[in-house]
């Protein structure tokens, strides 16, 4: 008996069947966060429908099969804030077998740092919302956090809430070696408004002579020898990042 002939690639693709393995559902989520007076907030949106409807999450739905990951995320926001233009940098991905009641869920979650003023131009009292970000631990510990709304702290839906402290976790350690602050500020600032951006995401203060040394040796930023007007203090010098880069 003749041994049969071999199949190309190409043979094998057409008669494969790609139902023989169960899939999961792919979603994204996105962890839009800023800095609004003195305090790290972050962008939620109220649920319309169950599961965990009237509780609060993080922007995203499911990925399309035509679409790259980063593709989805940018039309998800699109879709559920108005947004474009929005420089993502993927997280982390997030596969616990009960993260959605509905089905098996892996979701591979964004975060990024937005200008506040782009964010307050989509408040509304119902459905998005600015939520302050209640961080229960130091440092770079890391672990699942809550946001505050109406001087109560909730959870929110699915695992947003260990999303979220994933990136808060992932800008605190990138503080030291990336200029953090790029989107949070305005394109001049100051070394205070810098140090106050820096302290708000630590949660804690830092020592001013030390952190201007290593903000002026970093080479992150330059001086544009223009200085603050209209100050009953000794006016402070304008700065701009050397290289804009968010994350």
């Amino acid at each position: 008996m003749k041994n049969p002939k071999p199949q190309t690639e190409q043979e094998f693709l057409e008669t494969y069947d790609p139902n023989i393995f169960p899939h999961p559902s792919l979603s994204v989520d996105v962890a839009m966060l800023t800095v609004r007076q003195r305090s790290l907030e972050v962008l939620v949106i109220k649920r319309t429908e169950h599961p965990f409807k009237d509780r609060y999450t993080l922007p995203g739905g499911f990925v399309h099969l035509d679409e790259t990951l980063d593709q989805a995320a940018a039309r998800l926001l699109k879709a559920k804030t108005g947004l474009d233009n929005v420089f993502l940098e993927q997280l982390y991905t997030f596969g616990r077998l009960d993260r959605d009641p509905r089905t098996r869920v892996i979701s591979v979650a964004y975060y990024a740092l937005v200008n506040t003023e782009r964010l307050e131009a989509l408040e509304n009292t119902d459905t998005i919302r600015l939520a302050r970000v209640e961080v229960p631990w130091l440092g770079e510990v890391g672990g699942k956090v809550q946001i505050r709304l109406e001087k109560q702290n909730h959870d929110l839906a699915f695992d947003h809430g260990e999303i979220l402290g994933t990136a808060v976790k992932r800008i605190r350690g990138k503080l030291d070696y990336a200029p953090i602050g790029f989107q949070l500020l305005p394109e001049r600032f100051t070394l205070r408004q810098l140090q106050d951006v820096h302290e708000t995401i630590l949660a804690r203060g830092v020592n001013k002579d030390s952190f201007r040394r290593r903000m002026l040796a970093s080479e992150q930023l330059e001086a544009t020898g223009a200085l603050e007007s209209g100050v009953d203090y000794r006016p402070a010098e304008f700065y701009t990042f050397k290289s804009p880069s968010a994350l």
